[in-house]
């Protein structure tokens, strides 16, 4: 309640909570947070699907028939000889046995299928909810627009394993890149609706939200820069910090050429690009937090800029954490999930700044 509170800007003027939130909004908010808390899973799955290797395990892209995994073990040698046609067993796993094929599997097979259940969450409360009258006209379209990119990101999906399948065992860094971020922007779409339908009778406001959009716009292009530390495996060289190996500006940087394929291909290059993205983001969000707290801003922006605040400092201790140990599943997965819970901050952040007092 604290958070439809802050977001809604409720008025608790002469004892009383008049709630802004229109009568049947309610359960359409509750849907659409849903199904950001299962895109998030499926962002978290995601990481841990591509730090245990099991993303190239399924060699095929069967959208309904997909959902139904192998069933004896007639079938499992079947998935198993289709997977030894392939790079990742021909250069990388030659020693693998059947046993060690099924735990890849299963963790790349519950990643599409958690694709598929996002789906079907989305569009069939979507088609009652529209058919009730429960949603304006204004939001269906753009509602109808997000659904559109979930099967979108379906296709890119199999597209970025089809990369893998071909010469490389390893998916294309640019092919996973866009990827991510095209689930990044539906939760962010979908949560930015939510917002506006918990806010709906509040007016925008003018002039104030142009830095908690620049922190917006910075929080994202360090997620796509994430996903190119993730693509290229940047993330298990120079695990050392603040240093890299001992250097401020490590050898091997920018020797690239040209200079635009070495801010993506070369992996210091991309290492370092990451590490001062991420203080970019550490100084400007605390230079934001000081300056609105010292302004004696309102509770709901408080509120706001608090989490952004702690959204920062858990990710950045969780980036050093994965860098020094070397990128554990645990930790690296933690690590995509909190990039995923600072853009969360930061677009709920923008949002109270977009409105009026």
């Amino acid at each position: 309640m604290l958070f439809f509170e802050a977001a809604a800007g409720k008025n608790h003027s002469s004892g009383s909570i008049q709630s802004p939130i229109k009568k049947g909004h309610r359960v359409v908010i509750m849907w659409l947070l849903i199904c950001c808390a299962l895109i998030f899973a499926m962002v978290v799955l995601g990481g841990v699907t591509r730090l245990t290797q099991s993303g190239l395990s399924m060699v095929n892209w069967k959208p309904i028939m997909g959902v139904i995994p192998p069933l004896s073990e007639f079938e499992w040698n079947q998935a198993f000889n289709q997977y030894k046609q392939f790079p990742e067993f021909q250069f990388v796993n030659q020693d693998m046995t059947l046993a060690g094929f099924k735990s890849i599997y299963l963790v790349e097979w519950a990643h599409r299928v958690l694709g598929r259940l996002i789906g079907i969450c989305f569009f069939v409360p979507f088609v009652f909810f529209v058919l009730r009258g429960m949603i304006d006209r204004t939001v269906i379209g753009k509602l109808l627009f997000i659904f559109l990119l979930g099967g979108l990101q379906g296709l890119m999906g199999w597209y970025m394993v089809k990369s893998g399948l071909v010469d490389n065992p390893h998916v294309s860094q640019y092919r996973l890149a866009a990827h991510l971020s095209l689930a990044v922007l539906i939760y962010g779409l979908i949560f930015w609706v939510a917002l506006d339908l918990i806010a709906s009778r509040v007016k925008p406001a003018k002039g104030e939200n142009r830095f908690a959009f620049l922190l917006l716009v910075l929080v994202s292009v360090m997620i796509i820069s994430g996903a190119f530390v993730a693509g290229t495996r940047a993330g298990f060289i120079m695990n050392t910090f603040p240093t890299m190996h001992g250097q401020w500006l490590p050898d091997g940087l920018f020797v690239g050429s040209p200079i635009w394929r070495d801010l993506f291909e070369n992996t210091v290059t991309i290492q370092f690009i990451h590490r001062c993205g991420a203080l970019l983001v550490f100084v400007s969000v605390v230079y934001f937090f000081v300056r609105e707290i010292m302004r004696g801003v309102v509770a709901k922006k408080q509120l706001a800029v608090w989490l952004l605040l702690g959204a920062t400092l858990l990710q950045i201790f969780l980036g050093i954490s994965t860098l020094l140990m070397r990128v554990p599943i645990v930790l690296g997965a933690a690590h995509q999930g909190g990039a995923l819970l600072l853009f969360t901050a930061a677009i709920f952040t923008f949002h109270i700044y977009s409105r009026s007092e």
